[in-house]
């Protein structure tokens, strides 16, 4: 029986992979934010054999917020169940569990079930967490879906790259230049503007217009989640045409003589503007050197300016 005020919601696909590939493909949490349109980051802070504690970075109706959740693993019955820790307010509690099912070796049903409770089990915050519930169990179960079934072939169209230089100066200095975005139109000459947000500390909503080689400018944003002075993690959410997916981070080690930084990206292409964009006898090959291209451009070019920024003040 229900605890009073207590919500139960259940979600479910069927999926066109064997179910043990689907049960790794949700426990391996390194891979969400590819997978999972709403999360932005996944870290993991503690773990043992069966169970693990993860903070999660994502957006729920449009907001970002963040959580830790306490995962169960049981890779014999395909179950996953979590807890959420500490909630982000509306909430109060969450929890639920992952249940894969073979329908054939081929096949198999995702059920996604959830509980929660609103803090003082306020109606109208109830209502946005059934909202929320719903639309992003709905969107991670047709992301699900979608990635297994085309894992094969999504494999050959993502890949993973990363521009790192030395800086004779402070991690902390060179964390500085990257985290303070909103003073990019001023420090580097590829950004126009910026329109930028940090609705919780180190949690930073970022929408840019960059300008091409060509003087052409495309407005993209991102989340990003920031681990002072080593870490800056982010997800693009709007992407230009060649890209389904674009997630990465900064990377900031300080040793005796300096700071190694580095820009790593991953990227999807995606093929239905291929032709568009670069020509009709272009390949999936061709979009990713331009595309890689493109983003070590303008990724080489930040460093170098965070580079003169932290050695001025070394």
């Amino acid at each position: 029986m229900s605890q009073p005020g207590l919500r139960e919601a259940e979600h479910e696909t069927t999926v066109a992979a064997p179910a043990a590939a689907v049960y790794r493909l949700i426990a391996e949490v390194q891979n969400w934010p590819r997978i999972f349109p709403p999360t932005i980051y996944v870290q993991r802070e503690a773990q043992g054999e069966r169970a693990e504690r993860i903070h999660i970075w994502a957006t729920a109706n449009g907001e970002a917020k963040n959580w830790t959740s306490r995962r169960t693993l049981d890779p014999e019955q395909l179950h996953i169940t979590f807890r959420q820790e500490v909630s982000a307010p509306p909430v109060a509690a969450m929890g639920g569990t992952w249940i894969i099912e073979p329908l054939s070796d081929s096949e198999s049903r995702v059920r996604l079930l959830h509980d929660y409770r609103a803090i003082d089990d306020d109606p109208q915050s109830l209502a946005w967490i059934d909202e929320a519930v719903d639309r992003n169990s709905r969107s991670e179960l047709a992301a699900l879906k979608q990635n297994v079934e085309a894992a094969h072939a999504a494999e050959n169209l993502t890949f993973s790259f990363e521009d790192t230089i030395r800086v004779n100066g402070a991690a902390k200095d060179v964390f500085d230049f990257i985290n303070e975005a909103q003073a990019w139109p001023e420090r580097l000459p590829h950004v126009a503007t910026v329109r930028f947000e940090e609705p919780s500390p180190g949690l930073q909503e970022l929408e840019m217009d960059t300008r091409a080689k060509d003087g052409s400018t495309h407005t993209t944003k991102s989340y990003r989640v920031t681990f002072p002075h080593g870490k800056i993690a982010y997800k693009q959410v709007t992407l230009p045409a060649l890209m389904t997916l674009h997630t990465g981070y900064w990377t900031f080690a300080e040793d005796d003589t300096g700071t190694t930084a580095s820009s790593q990206h991953t990227v999807t292409i995606n093929t239905a503007n291929i032709a568009r964009i670069l020509g009709a006898d272009a390949t999936a090959e061709d979009a990713k050197k331009y595309v890689q291209g493109a983003l070590s451009t303008n990724s080489r070019a930040t460093l170098g300016h965070a580079k003169d920024y932290a050695e001025a003040r070394a």
